[in-house]
């Protein structure tokens, strides 16, 4: 494949430019991945008798990819980044597009396990070439373009399939079929169309632990453990306790993407202008509010037109997320993003490997008590951010440090 630089292909028509690929990129990985989400809670429950010992095992199975995430500083020695994205996108389309063939416990884990491979390769791939090659002083409305076309991606995916599931009696294999197919073509495409594309700043190709970037590490900690609450339960209640049918959960992805799609190149704007501490704290501050709000609605039975709500708002406060990329964009020695980004997302994981697990066992006990750990930890994260200076460089990482960091420091 021909090797261009970066600003080389500024020269280029647009079509073939590195900000397309990565849109194209955003648009493919949510064809797959949001369509199993949509329909995984029905698909297990109804052909695996799942109940939340299972779903919980099941997302510990898939989470431990992510948690060996930084095996992906090995894989780069002998292979391009821009290479090992795509070619873990097309894994990922692949393993679900087959999903319905494997509908047992052992299956559904296994099959899981391939998908989620090509996932967690594909995103810590992606967040290191995104940081590469996206400028600074434009890094958080790029960013938030970016996350509104995976959200019309999905919205498109979701929209045809509330419209279809019934009216054409769709199979689960049907849809995964479709889905995870076009997630595999367009990597297929991307991998045919574009040349490789080469950042001003080679990468280092071993692991990268600073002490400077210790905050960054422990918000991505924070991060991973309390997302995963919201990803394993917040939806599998949806359907256990309020009874959604495959179109009322898509339907709320629908309401969830549509709503990103809108807010989030707002959001970009916003973090461009009131920085990354005050976006990350607005953001935790919400995540409090929602997740004790969940714990209320489930203990009470409120409805689910409130819990549905609440998922939507659950989501447009998770697209804040990029501002912690552009947070360590801003403080990172520019050769240490791919590194870093396979580092940080082994660290998003850690938790994510135990808690589902753990956390089922709980959800059986007593579901409110999960949500409310949830806010505690979302107000754990609020502390965190608080650190974050207003104009963070390298050297000023946090409010207490000053001056110019040594690259090995």
């Amino acid at each position: 494949m021909r090797i261009v630089q970066l600003a080389d292909a500024q020269e280029f028509p647009f079509w073939r430019r590195p900000t397309t690929l990565l849109f194209l990129m955003a648009a493919a990985m949510p064809l797959a991945f949001s369509t199993w989400s949509a329909l995984l809670n029905n698909f297990v429950i109804e052909q695996a008798g799942f109940t939340g010992v299972e779903i919980g095992w099941l997302h510990t199975v898939r989470e431990i990819p992510g948690f060996l995430a930084v095996g992906v500083i090995a894989i780069i020695i002998f292979m391009r980044e821009q290479v090992l994205g795509l070619i873990s996108l097309a894994m990922l389309g692949a393993a679900t597009a087959v999903t319905a063939w494997f509908p047992s416990f052992g299956g559904i884990l296994f099959i899981t396990l391939l998908s989620s491979i090509g996932f967690h390769y594909y995103e810590t791939v992606n967040q290191s070439l995104q940081l590469q090659w996206l400028p600074k002083d434009r890094a958080p409305q790029m960013l938030g373009w970016i996350v509104a076309v995976g959200s019309g991606a999905s919205l498109v995916s979701y929209a045809l399939l509330v419209a279809t599931w019934q009216l054409f009696d769709l199979s689960y294999n049907t849809v995964y079929l479709l889905s995870g197919g076009a997630c595999l073509a367009i990597a297929v495409y991307c991998m045919i169309a574009f040349p490789q594309f080469e950042a001003p700043e080679p990468q280092l190709k071993k692991m990268v632990l600073r002490s400077r970037y210790g905050l960054y590490y422990a918000l991505q900690f924070m991060s991973g453990a309390r997302r995963q609450i919201f990803v394993v339960f917040a939806a599998f209640m949806m359907v256990e306790r309020f009874g959604f049918d495959v179109h009322e959960v898509t339907a709320l992805f629908i309401y969830s993407f549509f709503a990103n799609m809108l807010i989030a190149p707002v959001l970009g704007k916003a973090v461009g202008y009131f920085g990354e501490r005050r976006a990350l704290i607005f953001e935790y501050v919400g995540l409090i509010c929602v997740f004790l709000a969940y714990a209320a609605v489930y203990f009470f039975d409120l409805g689910k037109g409130v819990a549905g709500g609440l998922y939507v708002l659950n989501h447009v406060f998770f697209s804040l997320a990029f501002a912690l990329k552009t947070y360590f964009q801003k403080i990172a020695d520019p050769g240490d993003i791919a590194p870093t980004a396979a580092v940080a997302f082994t660290i998003n994981h850690i938790a994510a490997v135990f808690l589902p697990a753990l956390l089922g066992y709980l959800w059986i006990v007593s579901p409110a008590g999960v949500f409310v750990l949830a806010a505690g930890m979302a107000t754990t994260s609020l502390a965190l951010a608080m650190l974050i200076p207003r104009h963070p460089i390298p050297g000023h990482e946090t409010v207490f440090s000053r001056g110019i960091a040594s690259p090995a420091e």
